[in-house]
């Protein structure tokens, strides 16, 4: 990546690359180079204190995309022009620089346009035992706010606190600027750099919408039943919150239900809840590791994860409980952050800033997560999702702030797992801070939105554009997790196709027996497995300074690559739903019935990295639901128009030129979302006489191919298999049976 020019302050004027990016800069704020043409920003008080806001500057003339918390626990993405609209608790901030005005809403898209296009990242992080963040005024002035969550750990100055980079290539940018922070910080470690959980690359199954906290053996032995008669079970479950042994004591037997109060049930107990022990004649296991045991073997599951929180449950633990107290438990109440109660409050922090919270001893939480775990490892379980996870930064006051204190909690939560269970079986959920993110050395999966909410029709969308988004900054640090979906609901293919292009797990919460088994086997193969693209599904270079969301015109288009070919989806989420405290003009504009964008393979980032020297710099595009195959130029493009909450695959295959005349392209398994995740290798061998084409594909089913002449026979794994071959389109077609295993299939010339 050129960078040509460090951030310097001349003037008053902040500039980069030789543009003004901030005017009006104040003499308290100071720049230091880091590396690579990076810098940080910070500032200076004359007083110290626990929490500042400083004034960087005024910001105009750019298009920006910011990634900001909502409420305590999720980001989500906002686009806009002027530093008036960018929201406290903003944890990422990128502008387009462009030569022309960056204001003018041209849809050019042209290469030239490109070449005069840069992009400024701004990342407020860490610093030191304070976290700082990003919000605007509305007299367009950027400010940043660093606090500590802990009144007697003051500063006067913050001299790291915003990191400052620039690039040509927005992706490139984001990695290489997290790669600097990861080296400089020390603090989290980039992904490229961790383990990765294998229960991503199988299908799953949550219990939680199955029955929520009423979770019980019984109901999951018939939910595994269902799927295996459907022929898709799920190879990794999570049992979700509902095993544990709990109590809420500010729930009064025959008194009205207070909305919020079950957030203030606190554990009592590491080990399993009656449910999930011999008792009663409606008892189906003896405990817990019986029960694993038992639909380990019967229903083949790989991988059990079992669900808690971060502080144990939502409460925490409580302190009277004699089991626990050998962690020194007390009795806190959660003090939010101005920014968290500056945009939306959460129903689950006026509960517990009500009730308290049970909180473990700093000192003591290794050891409880060591207890948990072990009990749970020696139970047969593979892992855990750790939920409610912000909650820490709330409790920082005499433990050393917030930093401090979600630092202390994360590395015991890894250094527990990695000790009791294998291949860093870790999920965590609802840890959008900063703190966590920068403090995450070891966990490499977390959940990317709010969750997938069945019954709320105006969310779907939402859900599928703030994953993409925010994989923009999360994606560099963990695999984005999209959350579970159902695969019975009116938009479950609108979720399934996100998910076979988000590189992400594939798991549904499908109560038993109401499923969905033709989406789901466009998603799961026949062992089980998915067709995992290789990184974080994000969306589209056009696409992230428009909103797909509320701005009636724009699609949202996701990127992936697989190992020898690009993937693109593109999803209509306009006139469905609205973002969070954003006016909804829907009403006032009449949203189309259909829009219609561009698809082009220039549009799948580092697609040249998989196109192998053989690329002549065309691509066959495969559609998915129309089964249409195109062959286009890299700068080409195909039009598309989608309704409301309906989708589009395109597997983009480079055009492989062999010989002279010989052009192949694989497709790969023409009835699966991710088509081209099936293909795993190609080779050729050429003599004089004719040319074979070697493809290793995964899997079952019709496997496609580009093939500008048809071949002379084919075989798979050394047996001979008629094929089809339709010479208008290319289209080249042979049908994989038997096993779901690596396959050979060759062609000849």
């Amino acid at each position: 990546m050129t960078i040509t020019a460090t951030p310097s302050i001349k003037d008053g004027c902040l500039i980069v690359r030789g543009k003004v990016v901030l005017t009006g800069v104040p003499h308290n704020v100071l720049v230091s180079p880091a590396s690579s043409g990076s810098a940080f920003i910070g500032a200076t008080s004359t007083t110290p204190s626990s929490r500042h806001v400083f004034n960087l500057g005024v910001v105009r003339g750019y298009k920006f995309l910011c990634l900001f918390r909502f409420k305590i626990w999720w980001m989500i993405p906002r686009v806009g022009n002027s530093g008036s609209e960018i929201p406290v608790e903003t944890q990422m901030l990128l502008l387009e620089a462009r030569e022309k005005s960056a204001l003018h809403d041209d849809e050019d898209s042209s290469d030239a346009a490109a070449e005069n296009t840069f992009y400024i990242l701004l990342l407020p992080v860490l610093d030191g035992q304070f976290r700082a963040t990003l919000q605007g005024t509305s007299e367009n002035e950027l400010q940043f706010c660093i606090e500590s969550g802990d009144t007697s750990v003051q500063t006067s100055q913050a001299l790291e606190a915003v990191f400052m980079n620039s690039g040509d290539n927005p992706f490139e940018l984001i990695k290489h600027s997290i790669k600097i922070l990861e080296k400089h910080k020390g603090t989290f470690s980039h992904i490229e750099n961790k383990k990765i959980p294998q229960h991503l690359d199988w299908f799953g199954w949550c219990t939680w919408d199955s029955f929520y906290t009423e979770v019980n053996p019984k109901g999951i032995k018939e939910g595994l039943q269902s799927f295996l008669e459907g022929g898709c079970s799920p190879k990794f479950l999570i049992i979700d919150d509902g095993w544990q042994e709990t109590i809420n004591e500010f729930r009064k037997e025959g008194e009205t239900h207070i909305e919020g109060m079950q957030f203030a049930t606190r554990l009592v107990d590491i080990k399993e809840n009656s449910k999930f022990r011999s008792s009663g004649s409606e008892n189906t296991c003896i405990d817990l590791h019986e029960f694993i045991d038992a639909i380990r073997e019967k229903y083949g599951l790989k991988y059990v994860y079992m669900w808690h929180a971060l502080a144990g449950y939502w409460g925490g633990i409580h302190p009277s409980s004699e089991i626990m107290k050998k962690y020194n438990p007390r009795l806190a109440y959660p003090i939010q952050s101005p920014g968290n109660v500056g945009n939306l409050r959460d129903i689950a922090m006026d509960s517990l800033e009500k009730y308290g919270v049970g909180i473990i001893d700093p000192q003591k939480i290794f050891d409880f997560y060591n207890d948990l775990h072990g009990y749970l490892a020696s139970s047969g379980v593979d892992g855990v999702k750790v939920d409610v996870q912000n909650l820490i930064e709330t409790l920082g006051s005499g433990y050393g702030g917030r930093v401090s204190l979600t630092r202390q909690y994360q590395q015991a939560l890894e250094q527990s797992t990695t000790r009791n269970f294998k291949d860093n079986n870790l999920i965590c959920c609802m840890s959008h801070n900063s703190d966590s993110i920068y403090s995450s050395k070891k966990s490499a999966v977390a959940r990317a939105s709010e969750d997938f909410m069945p019954r709320e029709p105006t969310l779907q969308t939402l859900h599928i554009a703030s994953v993409a988004f925010n994989s923009l900054l999360l994606g560099e640090i963990v695999v984005p997790d999209w959350d579970m979906f159902h695969s019975k609901h009116d938009t479950a293919e609108f979720h399934a196709a996100a998910r076979a292009l988000g590189g992400c797990a594939v798991y549904v919460s499908d109560k038993p027996g109401i499923h969905d088994f033709k989406i789901l086997k466009k998603l799961v193969l026949s062992n089980g497995s998915v067709l995992r693209a290789k990184h974080a599904g994000r969306p589209t270079r056009d696409c992230l300074f428009k909103d797909p969301v509320m701005d009636g015109k724009s699609l949202l288009k996701i990127w992936n690559l697989n190992k020898l070919s690009g993937v693109i989806g593109v999803f209509n989420c306009q006139g469905a739903g609205s973002w969070p405290m954003k006016e909804d003009i829907s009403s006032k504009l009449s949203t189309p019935l259909s829009i219609s964008g561009h698809v082009r393979p220039l549009d799948v980032e580092f697609l040249e990295d998989v196109a192998g020297e053989n690329w002549n710099g065309d691509c066959a595009v495969y559609a998915f639901n129309s089964g249409t195959l195109s062959k286009l130029s890299k700068n080409g493009n195909l039009k598309v128009s989608l309704a409301t909450l309906k989708c589009e695959i395109y597997t983009i295959s480079p055009i492989r030129a062999f010989g002279r005349n010989l052009l192949f392209a694989p497709i790969g398994l023409l009835d699966m979302y991710n088509s081209g995740g099936a293909v795993e290798a190609l080779n050729y061998v050429m003599d004089i006489s004719e040319c074979r084409i070697k493809v290793k594909g995964r899997g079952c089913g019709r496997f496609g191919a580009y093939s500008g002449t048809k071949p002379k026979n084919c075989t798979v794994d050394m047996k001979e298999e008629e094929f089809t071959y339709n010479a208008q389109d290319g289209l080249l077609t042979v049908k994989l049976n038997g096993e779901c295993t690596i396959r050979e299939i060759e062609f000849v010339y």
